[in-house]
């Protein structure tokens, strides 16, 4: 191979660690805002993240398409990429798990919001003693299933 082929090579591995250890580091600190039942945290950085985890696919699946591109690089940057991979989808598991708790806690909150909403409203009945309709509670309550 080339030299410039083996530069170009080992600068494409040396982006794909940086950018792979960048978005583990994302999710590292995500999970932990997630696991201390602080959610609300993590919200101002989710764009950032979001970013970065498009990026992160776009190249994957560039690097998936033509792993001739990365074919010169060293044995030791591949490894290297290899074990920030390899760190990133373990950070990626516990931040799924860490997400889903997230996900139950907040819809069982609404759950819990919605029935007392609902009881506190009492027993609906069409029509009174005098055969007219009652005046219903004209607060409107929207529940959805999903987060």
């Amino acid at each position: 191979m080339t030299d410039a082929a083996t530069l170009n090579a080992t600068a494409r591995v040396r982006q794909l660690i940086d950018l792979t250890t960048r978005l583990t580091a994302r999710l590292t600190e995500e999970s932990r805002v997630f696991e201390s039942h602080r959610p609300h945290d993590a919200a101002a950085a989710l764009a950032g993240t979001q970013d970065l985890a498009n990026v992160y696919r776009r190249e994957s699946a560039q690097l998936k398409a033509n792993p001739a591109s990365v074919a010169a690089a060293s044995v030791a940057d591949k490894t290297a990429l290899i074990r920030a991979t390899e760190a990133f989808e373990a950070v990626l598991s516990r931040h799924a798990r860490a997400v889903e708790a997230a996900r139950i806690v907040s819809e069982g909150l609404v759950r819990t919001i919605a029935a007392e909403v609902a009881g506190q409203r009492g027993s609906p009945s069409a029509y009174g003693a005098s055969g007219k309709a009652n005046a219903g509670d004209g607060r409107a309550v929207a529940f959805n299933r999903q987060a």
